[in-house]
C-alpha cells in the first residue's frame, strides 16, 4: 500500500478511484490533481513511479485542505454554529437533521435507535 498524506491508498485501483480514499478528495477533485502531477488517470497505482509519487503528493499539499486539517476545520465551524445559537446549530445539539429534512417518520440515522412511548389505556365505561 502506498501512503499519500497519512493514508494507506489501495494499489491495485486506478488513481482517479484511489486517491478518493484520502478524506477531502473526490472524484473530480482526484482528476485535477493527477492532471496538474501529469499523470494518467487510468494508471493503477502500483504502477506509480516515485517520482509521479512525490508530484501528486506536492499537488495535494499545495493546493487543498485534506485529511485532519479539513476534519478540524468542519468541527470548529459546527461548533461555532452552536456557539452562536444559530438555528442549525441547535440542531447539531440536539441531534436533528440539520438540512430541513422531515422528522415525523423518517431520520431515524440522526435520532437513533426508537425510543417507544407508552400510550395512555382507554378509559372504560
Amino acid at each position: 500500500m502506498a501512503r499519500i498524506v497519512g493514508v494507506d491508498i489501495p494499489n491495485n485501483k486506478r488513481g482517479e478511484i484511489a486517491l478518493t480514499y484520502i478524506y477531502g478528495i473526490g472524484r473530480s477533485r482526484a482528476n485535477s490533481i493527477l492532471k496538474d502531477a501529469g499523470v494518467d488517470r487510468d494508471l493503477k497505482v502500483q504502477d506509480w513511479t516515485d517520482d509521479q509519487f512525490g508530484k501528486i503528493r506536492k499537488v495535494i499539499n499545495d493546493s487543498f485542505k485534506v485529511e485532519g486539517e479539513l476534519r478540524s476545520e468542519v468541527q470548529m465551524n459546527i461548533k461555532r454554529l452552536m456557539d452562536i445559537g444559530s438555528y442549525r446549530g441547535i440542531r447539531h445539539r440536539i441531534g436533528l437533521p440539520v438540512r430541513g429534512q422531515s422528522t415525523k417518520n423518517n431520520a431515524r440515522t440522526r435520532k437513533g435507535k426508537r425510543k417507544t412511548v407508552a400510550n395512555k389505556k382507554m378509559a372504560t365505561k
